[in-house]
């Protein structure tokens, strides 16, 4: 079920994936219980990029080869979900281990699926169909312990889509901010970083067509329930995009190859990877182009890389760049939540690490409300962070910092050293960390967060860990 043989895997590098994927999530958005989870508590608005890298590198992990590194992802998975509950606006519960809810996520993964083969004039046969869905019943069977919330064969499954689809998707909030926010808004990934006027004549064009793409692909009882918007000419558009990506499976392996896609958007030009140097001509090339782009279009003028990269930045620009991780405007536990969730990810702690970092975190929070919620409705809104900024740096956040260098230090000796700081960082030791000896001590560290923290000085890692799209 598992592994390189497996029906996911071939279809993991396939260009149509990234359509299926973006269909699948709105198919998730729509259920009330995972629309109102995603709004209260998901970074994907702000940080798409960063949820995307994590998601494919979750879903290898899951489906490859290794039992031991899928019972390890399962636990890690199962962990983070258990987490996310609460009560949303109207007061109803959700709850992201309830099981018949993660069943309708894996349900999205394997319709969009086949969904996406059917769209780009490969429909699957029977035999196919049926492996790729006992392939998706394994994975919640790996979740869960068992595939029970998954109907036993594949006509019951496709009775069982078109209920919930009919009966409990709605138009929630969630649904609505991808697909008429997210795609217009989207947040350019480091690989465009300083590039603010290309980036926008791109996502001007983009933005709505996959907007549109992935409306008309839905189905037509969602559509209709959810009163989405029917775009004359979307249909050949949609069907136009599906057979494109399908003759892209022609191009060369290593261009198609989910993985490099989204290490070339990772790639930052003032990282240590051999591709930098290219890199960076590109990207010279590129504000080139951008700079003919606003000779010949109205877009208004934004700063550039430059600009952004000075080494203070004031406190507004701090609480919406690092602090507010959800985008909603307000300080809230969701986004401090949000900055360990991305921790541990990158660190693949285990518990108890995983569990000291999210208190220490927890306990930072305790400490923000009671030093800026000034009008007590528990969250603290961007006034209230300018108006006490000073007050960032407490006991709390120096906790937070020596449990992420304890949690960065893997082998215990007191000190980050080059492979720590990449596993963290996902970048080679900056010129003053190599200059103390290739070593990053515990203090240098702390103090390093805490000016980061408190938004008193910038600093590219961890800009690019905690503020970067």
């Amino acid at each position: 079920m598992f592994g390189p043989d497996s029906q996911f895997h071939r279809f993991f590098n396939d260009p149509r994936w990234a359509l299926a994927i973006v269909r699948a999530t709105v198919l998730e958005a729509a259920h009330p219980q995972i629309g109102a989870a995603l709004t209260d508590n998901s970074s994907f608005v702000v940080h798409p990029w960063r949820r995307l890298r994590n998601t494919l590198v979750s879903l290898q992990r899951m489906f490859g080869p290794d039992e031991h590194v899928r019972q390890r992802e399962a636990a890690r998975l199962n962990r983070l979900h258990a987490r996310l509950k609460g009560t949303d606006a109207g007061n109803q519960p959700y709850d992201a281990m309830d099981p018949e809810v993660r069943a309708w996520v894996v349900a999205t993964l394997f319709e969009s699926s086949v969904t996406m083969c059917r769209l780009s004039g490969q429909p699957l046969d029977q035999v196919t169909m049926e492996r790729l869905y006992a392939e998706f019943q394994a994975y919640l069977a790996a979740l869960e312990g068992r595939a029970g919330y998954l109907p036993p064969t594949l006509a019951e499954f496709w009775q069982y889509f078109d209920r919930v689809v009919a009966e409990e998707l709605q138009n929630t909030e969630a649904l609505r901010i991808i697909l008429f926010k997210l795609f217009d808004r989207l947040p350019a990934p480091p690989l465009f970083a300083g590039l603010p006027t290309v980036w926008a004549t791109g996502r001007a064009v983009a933005g709505p067509v996959i907007g549109s793409i992935t409306v008309a692909s839905l189905p037509e009882a969602l559509r209709r329930r959810a009163g989405l918007p029917e775009v004359p000419g979307a249909q050949t558009l949609m069907q136009g995009a599906y057979m494109a990506a399908r003759l892209a499976r022609a191009l060369p392996d290593n261009w198609i190859q989910t993985e490099n896609f989204v290490n070339l958007l990772q790639l930052s030009p003032d990282g240590d990877n051999p591709s930098a140097e290219v890199l960076s001509d590109l990207r010279s090339r590129m504000k080139r182009a951008g700079a003919l782009i606003r000779l010949l279009t109205p877009v208004p003028p934004q700063q550039d890389g430059a600009d952004r990269l000075e080494n203070r930045r004031s406190a507004r620009a701090f609480f919406s760049e690092v602090l507010d991780q959800t985008g909603d405007g307000y300080l809230e536990w969701p986004d401090l939540a949000a900055m360990a969730r991305e921790l541990c990810s990158r660190l693949d702690l285990d518990e108890p690490a995983e569990t000291r970092l999210y208190d220490a975190f927890a306990a930072w929070w305790r400490e923000l409300q009671a030093a800026l919620d000034s009008d007590g409705d528990g969250r603290v809104s961007e006034e209230e962070y300018v108006a006490a900024a000073p007050s960032l740096a407490g006991p709390a956040l120096i906790k937070v910092a020596t449990v992420l260098f304890d949690a960065t230090d893997a082998d215990g000796d007191q000190f980050i050293d080059a492979q720590e700081y990449r596993h963290l960082f996902r970048r080679g030791f900056g010129r003053s960390v190599a200059d103390a000896g290739s070593r990053y001590s515990r203090s240098a560290f702390v103090r390093d967060f805490l000016s980061f923290m408190s938004g008193r000085q910038r600093s590219a890692p961890y800009d690019s860990l905690l503020s970067e799209a």
